[in-house]
């Protein structure tokens, strides 16, 4: 690959370079959720701005722990993934918002992907599709303890991913409605729980990559409950997310430390 930075060692999209960022980084979409996150660290301060892409970087457990934003979608948080553990990080959790889908997930619930439909097109350059997307086993097994251990509800399984937000919330204006309606009703009829964008690409690529990688969401509502006249709480407020990944990445580094003492 040619070398856009003229031998720097900064990265072309993220400007971080090697010593800028822990092995643990924590992914939120938005970049405005990145100072938020960063509040929970101690000594965090800002290493880089550059296009959606906002990192972070203080110390959790007195273990390097940053946060960077991707943006929305599977190309530009696949670009974060590669550009980040170019410059040494290794575990990676996904954070964000999400649509329920299966019934039994309600706004205000947190989701914690064990796996993801391939419903998009940035890990098509990845993997052929008959590789699953699925979350690292540690980084999943960190989120579910700090969901007990809060008390929070939450759910474990299976997020579809999509590249169009309003072929999912409008599909039956677009040119491919039947294909949108009918692989909707098979996901609804497997059990998917949520509907996200970025998870499918982030999980494949973390598998090319020999990375960690898991993700976990705050659900904004339902609209399957919606449609049925169901109670549809339509909550915005990510700080319950916000927190329950914190800790996840808490449980994350004290497993490893026990793991290195074995």
């Amino acid at each position: 690959m040619s070398d856009y930075m003229n031998g720097t060692g900064i990265q072309y999209h993220l400007h971080i370079k090697k010593g800028d960022v822990g092995r643990y980084v924590i992914l939120p979409g938005d970049p405005k959720r990145v100072p938020l996150i960063a509040k929970h660290l101690e000594d965090a301060h800002e290493v880089a701005d550059s296009r959606e892409f906002l990192t972070y970087t203080g110390y959790l457990l007195g273990e390097k722990v940053s946060v960077c934003s991707t943006g929305i979608g599977g190309p530009s948080a696949s670009i974060a993934l590669e550009e980040l553990s170019k410059c040494g990080a290794d575990t990676f959790l996904r954070m964000g918002t999400c649509g329920g889908i299966d019934l039994n997930v309600m706004g205000g619930d947190a989701v914690i992907a064990t796996g993801a439909v391939r419903m998009e097109g940035t890990s098509l350059e990845y993997a052929p599709i008959e590789f699953p997307a699925v979350a690292n086993f540690d980084v999943v097994s960190a989120c579910r303890h700090a969901a007990i251990d809060g008390k929070y509800r939450y759910h474990m399984g299976i997020v579809q991913c999509k590249d169009s937000f309003y072929g999912q919330h409008e599909p039956d204006i677009m040119p491919v409605s039947y294909m949108l309606n009918n692989k909707w009703e098979a996901w609804k009829r497997l059990g998917v729980l949520a509907s996200e964008m970025e998870s499918a690409a982030m999980f494949t690529v973390a598998s090319f990559l020999r990375v960690r990688c898991g993700s976990m969401f705050f659900v904004v509502g339902n609209q399957e409950r919606e449609k049925l006249g169901l109670e549809n709480p339509k909550l915005h407020d990510t700080s319950l997310v916000i927190k329950l990944a914190v800790e996840s990445m808490k449980n994350l580094i004290e497993a490893d430390r026990r793991h290195a003492n074995d």
